[in-house]
C-alpha cells in the first residue's frame, strides 16, 4: 500500500473542516493511518519546505502554518500519492477545479487549506519528520 503525508493547515482546522476533508479521503476508498495535531515551529517548516527557504513568500508561509494548530495525516491507498493531489486541486484555489478540496473550500493562495507530498521520496521524508513508525497504522 502507498503511503502519503498529509497535512490540514491551520485555516481549515480554525475553520472547522477537518471532517469535511476526512470524509472525502475516505469517500475516495482512502484509509486514515495516522493522525495528529500538533503547533508547528519554524524550525520545523525549515525542514519540511526545505526546498522554499529562499523564496520571497516563505517568511509568511510560516507565519500562515504556525497560526494555529495544522493536522498531520498518513493516508493509504492505491496510487494515493497522485490521488490525493488531483483531491485537493490545484495549489491556487481560483484554478482549481469545483469539487476538489481548494476548489470548494480554500479562500486564497496563501490560505490554500490543505499540503499533500508530490513525490514518494517527499512522503516518505514529511511522514518521518512528524509520526514515528509505531503511530501509523496498517
Amino acid at each position: 500500500m502507498e503511503k502519503t503525508f498529509v497535512m490540514l493547515k491551520s485555516d481549515g482546522l480554525k475553520r472547522g473542516l477537518l471532517g469535511e476533508v476526512i470524509s472525502r479521503i475516505e469517500k475516495k476508498g482512502y484509509k486514515v493511518l495516522g493522525l495528529k495535531i500538533q503547533r508547528l515551529t519554524k524550525e520545523q517548516l525549515d525542514k519540511h519546505y526545505y526546498e522554499h527557504l529562499e523564496r520571497p513568500y516563505f517568511p509568511s508561509l510560516v507565519e500562515y502554518v504556525t497560526s494555529g494548530p495544522v493536522v498531520h495525516m498518513v493516508i493509504g491507498g492505491d496510487n494515493v500519492i497522485s490521488g490525493i493531489r488531483k483531491l485537493n486541486g490545484a495549489t491556487d484555489p481560483e484554478k482549481a477545479e469545483m469539487g476538489s478540496i481548494r476548489g470548494d473550500l480554500a479562500i486564497n493562495m496563501t490560505k490554500n487549506l490543505i499540503h499533500a507530498s508530490d513525490s514518494l521520496e517527499n512522503a516518505e521524508r514529511e511522514i518521518a519528520l512528524y509520526f514515528s513508525p509505531d503511530e501509523i497504522v496498517e
